[in-house]
């Protein structure tokens, strides 16, 4: 795994500033430590950070083609890249190492811009064509793998693994999108392929991004999308056969590396299921990594400790204190952008602890999405059932006044918790999930913001998002639609940027077998009654593995990968979170509504109310503001050691 940064003259010739471009890599050091690169020549810059996993010998970037005309600098791993160099050599090319990476070389001169449909893997790369006088930019098909970029006024191109790179360069504007922020506060994330900056853009999931000297910047190009056919025809039998050999091959593929490698393991399904098949794969022990927590609550760590016993991992397990809640600027330097997924603690601590162990990590991410595991799931196909049972000219004023007359209940048992149901049932099916996942719904939005903010997002609304995806997703099956939603936005923009910044901020490449896209792909043919049954999630994935896990792993309820907010809000966190909600960092932007703000803090820390999501989400783009967007003037990006991020 590494980071890949670069500049590009749209417009011509001029010499790229070699002070700069080191300066923008040495920004990702934390993403490759082993060993740094560059390539200048007039009008192009492209920079690497190596972290050597595969041909630790001659692996070395930026890499070049036979007559050194095609260049690349590349982040991640082709797990086909040894099916792919017979067909190459059989092409008449010439391998002057053993890696991925130069299969992308010669991929690009044998294939052009396809040559992205014929890798199998997570991968974000730039590629400089001299002959062609092309730069070539591409992501993987789930985004797994980050890939930033802007175009500056005077035809300047930029592009890197992480913003701090881009805001390395100095030429990037700080000013801040008001859409972005809008998208922040509803999903806790700004979604692709905004970023919380007007300037830059994420090459969007599947996307290849060409430009050619001297002409405009085109809109990116999308190569993949799945498509929910739910088509297939086959018995649960010949499913669970299929399943269990389509994650085996997902799996060998990402045990291939010449240093240290193992895996997360939870306890959860997901997880525990990689490390079964992983050990059936493995002629050594498995590697395995978790994390206990002292709040029994969020615990999780003894079910892990049965399948390491079971399948006799080399287990590693350290125990986070229940007030582990001192890594939050790190995470605001880390991240680059608002980011508001509290489970970026204990992602953040695991992977600390699994860089001990091993360089590569194998995860359970994506099983959720995949399979169907999310309780949200369940909830929303019995509010569909309603919704399809009574007119929307019906619902929508009948429940619309339920909704807003009902009181909120946080502290009532569920069944008299209504509000939420009626607000989802007086909206249609995209527009009650977006409601279901926001953490700071719409009325509580109308709130927040001033009269200013509203005038500069000109009625945006952070749904849209949803219904550009919902548009697309070519299905009407109420939960592969809301898969298809998940898959583009909250995989990508909270699970998958999560995991990579915790990974790379420890120099941890982290693999996910459960995101391989041809298994996602086989996934999107099945029944959705292979995915939810009754109440049962992941009924597939469950049965599939039943001879491989004990009940009790597989049929437990699901806990997730929680922090205790509540509590650290009202407690041991209480005057940090009143001094940066109410202080004068978030006053200074004119945006937020300083009385809902305080109603939020009181009614929250007087246990009246549980505002801790939307608390946490404010809290982070504080401490955003006082780390990325405006750090003093003696501040400059510098190489991560230690603290990572912005230091002085």
């Amino acid at each position: 795994m590494c980071g890949i940064t670069g500049i590009f003259d749209t417009r011509g010739r001029r010499d790229i500033d070699r002070a700069v471009l080191t300066r923008m890599n040495e920004s990702q050091h934390h993403r490759g430590p082993d060993e740094g690169g560059l390539h200048l020549e007039p009008g192009v810059g492209l920079a690497h950070r190596r972290l050597s996993i595969i041909d630790l010998s001659t692996g070395q970037q930026p890499l070049y083609n036979e007559d050194q005309s095609v260049c690349v600098v590349f982040n991640g791993e082709i797990y086909n890249y040894q099916e792919l160099i017979p067909e190459l050599l059989a092409l008449g090319h010439v391998f002057h190492t053993r890696s991925d990476t130069e299969v992308i070389v010669h991929a690009w001169e044998a294939w052009g811009e396809d040559c992205v449909r014929r890798f199998r893997g997570m991968f974000a790369f730039a590629l400089w064509d001299r002959n062609r006088e092309t730069l070539f930019l591409a992501r993987d098909r789930l985004a797994v793998k980050p890939l930033y970029h802007a175009l500056l006024p005077d035809g300047t191109f930029l592009f890197g693994s992480e913003l701090k790179s881009l805001l390395a360069h100095g030429g990037l504007a700080r000013a801040m999108d008001p859409l972005a922020v809008e998208e922040y506060f509803a999903l806790g994330y700004v979604a692709e392929p905004r970023t919380i900056f007007r300037q830059a853009r994420k090459l969007p999931p599947g996307h290849t991004l060409t430009l050619r000297r001297g002409l405009p910047v085109a809109a990116p190009t999308e190569y993949w999308d799945v498509r929910f056919t739910l088509d297939q025809q086959c018995s649960l039998g010949d499913a669970c056969e299929q399943l269990d050999a389509k994650l085996s091959e997902s799996i060998r593929l990402r045990m291939i590396s010449e240093v240290p490698l193992g895996a997360f393991l939870s306890g959860g399904v997901d997880s525990s299921a990689v490390v079964a098949l992983m050990a059936g794969l493995s002629a050594e022990p498995v590697n395995t990594c978790s994390i206990a927590f002292a709040d029994p609550a969020f615990n999780e760590s003894s079910f892990a400790q049965k399948v390491a016993d079971r399948y006799r991992t080399n287990h590693h397990c350290d125990l986070v204190g229940s007030d582990d809640f001192d890594l939050i600027d790190t995470l605001a330097r880390l991240y680059d952008e608002p980011y508001a997924d509290s489970s970026a603690i204990p992602t953040y601590r695991v992977c600390q602890l699994a860089r001990k162990h091993v360089t590569v990590a194998l995860s359970g991410d994506g099983g959720d999405e995949t399979f169907g595991g999310y309780h949200r799931y369940r909830e929303h196909l019995m509010e569909d059932r309603l919704r399809a049972a009574v007119p929307y000219g019906v619902r929508r004023p009948l429940f619309g006044l339920l909704g807003r007359i009902y009181p909120k209940a946080d502290w009532a048992p569920r069944m008299f918790r209504a509000k939420t149901t009626f607000e989802g049932l007086a909206r249609t099916s995209v527009e009650a999930y977006f409601h279901c996942v926001s953490i700071l719904r719409g009325p509580m939005r109308a709130q927040l913001f001033t009269d200013r903010f509203r005038g500069e997002i000109d009625g945006y609304g952070a749904e849209e998002v949803f219904r550009q995806h919902a548009r697309r997703a070519a299905t009407d099956d109420p939960l592969a639609l809301i898969q298809y939603l998940d898959l583009k936005t909250y995989l990508v923009g909270d699970i998958n940027t999560k995991v990579d910044r915790a990974s790379m901020a420890h120099s941890l490449e982290v693999r996910e077998p459960l995101m391989d896209h041809e298994l996602v792909e086989w996934m999107a043919t099945l029944p959705s009654s292979f995915k939810i049954r009754g109440d049962e999630g992941k009924f597939l994935l469950k049965k599939a593995m039943q001879p491989r896990l004990p009940k009790d792993i597989l049929y437990r309820p699901k806990m997730g990968f929680a922090v205790p907010l509540a509590r650290w809000f009202r407690g041991p966190l209480s005057e940090r979170v009143r001094q940066a909600v109410l202080g004068p960092r978030l006053a200074a932007t004119g945006w937020f509504n300083p009385d809902y703000l305080r109603h939020l803090v009181d009614a929250h820390q007087s246990g009246a109310r549980d505002y801790s999501s939307p608390l946490w989400a404010l809290l982070m783009f504080e401490a955003f503001l006082r780390n990325v967007l405006d750090p003093s003037p003696d501040v400059r990006v510098m190489p991560v050691t230690g603290e990572l991020g912005i230091l002085s």
